[in-house]
């Protein structure tokens, strides 16, 4: 404990976030960071608990709590207020593989397991790491670290999304020959093109896939394997094939199916096309884009001027407002099933428990500042569709919902119409997609996913196929991704050479 009285004498300071009427003129990461003395200070209000729960990620009240990574939050905070910046990143990475992801995108379980939040606000565990991390790569403190051994055993990894990352990077530094295929033009999975540029810009995707390459990890990217490359090519070329295809198969809304509706689209498409295009402009302006699309591209999904309506209220409905905000839309209704949650904690959701609270993002709050409301109608899902005669969605019946019985039912009476050009989907993912399943001949189980020798193991029985991440625990947290790409790595290390040090 760097400080015994820093929870006593610091408050909690974040890294605070540029005004929304300025951030949503461009598409660049919008937070700006304390100074090393006050993030000194911030780390000093860490009280290195006897019982860090922080570290813990335990399951209470059917939600887990703490980091699924087991960070050593105490012992790097420690390490941050002494100014030991070195002896902290050491810390962290050796439980954390990419904390430069996690610093941005992370909802911080962490922070809710926070003793300090038990009683008043929790350590800014999710700034510190961010801090350390970028101070690494600022410092040189990063440098590629490759193996002296090679064992010969060559591993191929099927998506470069968080697990599959987590996977390659671990049993790189083992030794291992590892490849990776990824169907996309760049590595990343849905930290690329799922999650948008103002929360994870894509040159910290591109730091770290030339800090892989120079440490001996091979990309193949452009390469959809089931498709344009058969698996029985990878069964045969390596000792080891771990699948880390993601769940990207989009749960459909029944009354609005893309193919046969213009101006329908899944929200994960719609952000794959926003992103890649913002990756061909000259810079990430408002600007930038829309003279792009104007004069260049012909498969963007504009939302310039007109009424969108997102149905979904999780991370990536957030995100849609953000970018059809930037894009210039006329209006923003979000569309979400569940009721709203308090604003404070119920007595029946206790700490540590994961606070079931109203959570306002990014989004939200832009939205509110363009358009003078916040864009959420809670309890209320999509009735019908109406189209023109050319087949472009131009109005939307809602109607509100609840739950009966366990049985979700709508409530008589309540249908609304909604103008509506444009309609994002972001009501989840169901599991992988079909092909790839079918590709290794893989059992799923009923959430999609791919069926392995139990609920916590890796290994697909009877072969020298793995999965992990999504794929494997169905749609879930980036830093659950890497969790399960870790463990992934340890056991197919113990395949491959009958025990493991990882």
């Amino acid at each position: 404990m760097g400080k015994d009285t820093g929870f006593l004498e610091y408050k909690r300071t974040n890294n605070r976030d540029i005004p929304p009427k300025d951030r949503i003129k461009n598409f660049e990461e919008f937070h700006t960071y304390l100074d090393s003395d006050k993030r000194r200070q911030q780390a000093a209000r860490c009280m290195n608990c006897g019982v860090p729960f922080c570290q813990s990620a335990i399951n209470l009240g059917g939600m887990v709590t703490g980091c699924p990574l087991h960070n050593l939050i105490p012992e790097w905070n420690d390490e941050i207020y002494k100014g030991h910046d070195s002896h902290a990143f050491d810390r962290l990475h050796k439980t954390s593989n990419f904390p430069e992801f996690t610093g941005r995108v992370c909802p911080a379980l962490c922070e809710k397991a926070c003793m300090c939040g038990q009683n008043g606000d929790a350590v800014t565990v999710h700034d510190n790491e961010l801090f350390l991390v970028e101070t690494a790569y600022k410092n040189g403190y990063i440098k590629p670290m490759v193996p002296a051994i090679r064992s010969g055993k060559r591993v191929a990894v099927v998506g470069s999304g968080p697990s599959g990352l987590a996977v390659a990077d671990e049993l790189n530094h083992r030794g291992h020959l590892v490849e990776v295929f990824e169907r996309e033009d760049r590595v990343g999975g849905l930290l690329m093109y799922g999650i948008p540029n103002m929360k994870l810009d894509k040159s910290v995707i591109e730091r770290r896939r030339k800090l892989m390459e120079d440490e001996g990890v091979v990309f193949h990217t452009g390469v959809d394997v089931g498709k344009d490359k058969k698996a029985k090519e990878l069964l045969d070329s390596f000792d080891a094939v771990v699948l880390c295809c993601g769940a990207k198969k989009a749960r459909p809304l029944p009354v609005a199916d893309p193919d046969k509706i213009k101006g329908v689209y899944y929200a994960v498409d719609f952000l794959t096309r926003t992103t890649k295009t913002l990756l061909e402009c000259e810079d990430r302006t408002v600007e930038s884009l829309k003279y792009y699309v104007t004069n260049i591209k012909s498969d963007y999904i504009d939302a310039a001027g007109k009424n969108v309506v997102i149905v979904g209220g999780g991370d990536t409905g957030n995100d849609c407002i953000g970018t059809v905000i930037r894009q210039g839309a006329k209006s923003v209704t979000a569309l979400e099933m569940m009721p709203k949650p308090p604003v404070e904690r119920s007595a029946s959701n206790p700490w540590p428990e994961w606070p079931k609270v109203l959570k306002t993002d990014y989004g939200h709050e832009e939205a509110i500042y363009v358009y003078g409301e916040d864009p959420r109608v809670f309890e209320t899902t999509v009735k019908s569709v109406t189209t023109d005669k050319k087949g472009n969605i131009k109005e939307i019946e809602t109607v509100k919902v609840a739950f009966k019985d366990g049985k979700l039912t709508e409530v008589k009476g309540t249908e609304k119409k909604i103008k509506c050009d444009l309609l994002l989907i972001a009501t989840g993912f169901v599991g992988c997609e079909d092909y790839a399943a079918e590709a290794f001949k893989l059992e799923r189980g009923p959430r999609g996913t791919v069926a392995t020798t139990s609920p916590d193991k890796y290994h697909i029985e009877g072969t020298k196929l793995f999965s992990a991440g999504d794929m494997h625990r169905g749609q879930s947290l980036v830093v659950w991704a890497i969790a399960e790409g870790r463990a992934c790595a340890k056991e197919v290390d113990t395949y491959l050479m009958g025990y493991s040090n990882l």
